[in-house]
């Protein structure tokens, strides 16, 4: 399965969503902009999309709720442990009070991933920063470094919140 990114005003995006009915798109604001973002098996999805695998998935994306997208750089030659890395620790999340979605997203150009998470609200995300849940999934193992070396620059967040449609 693939997923697509576009940015784009909220009214442009709002107009491109209505004409894509048989579809399923979803958009969200923050960080200054509105992204609108679609899974599914076509080849192609916006006029000028940022494409990605689905790596991991779990859970329904909604129309409504919090969204986090922690994009992070990684090496060609670390893409295969990164993936791993996320295959053995993303159950840590699923039982988490306000979750809705997980997806590991590698990108069809560039390096940078994207982990995104889907809660019910953002206290739910908050909540879980704090959790045994979240330390559990995030430690480090003996001896491990401070950024793993297969990062190839700075990991950086954003936060979004959907845009839902029943207004």
């Amino acid at each position: 399965m693939y997923a697509f990114m576009t940015n784009g005003t909220v009214d442009f995006l709002e107009k491109y969503k209505q004409k894509q009915t048989d579809k399923h798109i979803l958009l969200m604001q923050g960080n200054g902009n509105t992204v609108a973002y679609y899974e599914g098996t076509e080849k192609k999805m916006f006029e000028v999309p940022r494409k990605y695998d689905v790596v991991l998935s779990t859970g329904s994306l909604q129309d409504h709720g919090f969204v986090v997208m922690n994009n992070i750089p990684v090496t060609d030659e670390g893409k295969p442990l990164f993936e791993d890395q996320f295959r053995n620790r993303a159950s840590y999340i699923e039982a988490e009070p306000g979750f809705l979605a997980f997806r590991l997203l590698r990108p069809h150009s560039g390096n940078t991933y994207i982990v995104m998470v889907q809660w019910t609200s953002e206290s739910d995300y908050e909540r879980w920063k704090n959790s045994d849940s979240f330390k559990k999934s995030h430690q480090k193992t003996a001896g491990a470094q401070q950024t793993p070396a297969f990062f190839s620059g700075a990991p950086y967040i954003g936060t979004y919140y959907m845009i839902d449609d029943k207004k």
